[in-house]
């Protein structure tokens, strides 16, 4: 992919109608996952983790203005190291998208997150990708389309569980700002009557290993153990000194001066 065909298609109509879309999903599903570092790859031109709360941010891309400049499908990046792994469309556009899948399979710690975005070729915007473009290489035209249920089978091999699947975009993919306004109301019944035939789709997983069981506080264990521990009253000075010589006694030994 040519960086400067994607900044300038994102700045069609078209591109700004993906965009708006995209974001405000990304920033409903990064909000609440939680960890320490989360990575975004790919276009680095757009802060898809900004509403996410780790400590460390970054994007991975091999393209200037990555925060890590790397290849997807081989990442500098430590094995089991990352919390959250974000891909917005990468795969469809990589030779070999396989070895991506593997590398964030790697990287990613076990009950780590993983968000994909994709265009859907089983739909109006796959359908126009069939006819290509008059301009070779042109975003996004020129992908290689993924279907969601190939997806979610890759994934599953690679020991992740789905989660969550969503789709967006179901307006014919016009360049013209007044069909795709005109054809918004399939915006609003696209979830309840056509829920696959969406021109994007997002796919939350989560990373799983096999006989690991994670820890967690048994904090009603610990509630319960402070409940059952009392504290000693203190013993007045007056008691104890009358109930000395009881003691004495009962051991056979006499305080002086007593017969």
């Amino acid at each position: 992919m040519q960086t400067k065909s994607i900044v300038e298609w994102f700045e069609t109509c078209l591109g700004q109608y993906l965009l708006e879309r995209e974001q405000k999903y990304f920033d409903r599903a990064v909000a609440n996952v939680f960890g320490y570092n989360a990575m975004q790859i790919g276009f680095p031109q757009y802060d898809f983790l900004h509403t996410n709360r780790m400590p460390l941010k970054f994007c991975a891309a091999p393209e200037k203005g990555a925060d890590v400049l790397a290849t997807p499908d081989f990442l500098p990046i430590e094995t089991n190291s990352t919390d959250l792994v974000l891909m917005p469309h990468m795969l469809e556009f990589s030779s070999n998208p396989h070895q991506i899948l593997r590398e964030v399979q790697r990287v990613l710690m076990p009950e780590g997150n993983l968000i994909i975005s994709g265009f859907n070729p089983r739909s109006l915007w796959g359908i126009r990708g069939l006819f290509g473009s008059p301009r070779e290489g042109s975003f996004p035209w020129r992908g290689n389309f993924i279907a969601l249920p190939r997806l979610k089978d890759w994934l599953t091999l690679l020991d992740f569980e789905i989660t969550e699947d969503r789709q967006c975009c179901y307006a014919p993919p016009f360049s013209q700002e007044k069909w795709l306004t005109r054809f918004h109301f399939m915006e609003e019944a696209g979830d309840r009557w056509g829920r696959f035939s969406g021109g994007v789709y997002f796919l939350t997983a989560v990373k799983r290993v096999h006989g690991m069981r994670v820890i967690k506080p048994e904090w009603k264990e610990v509630r319960a153990r402070r409940r059952a521990m009392s504290p000693i009253a203190p013993q007045i000075k007056g008691t104890a000194a009358a109930n000395e010589p009881r003691r004495a006694a009962r051991s056979g030994i006499l305080p002086r001066g007593e017969k």
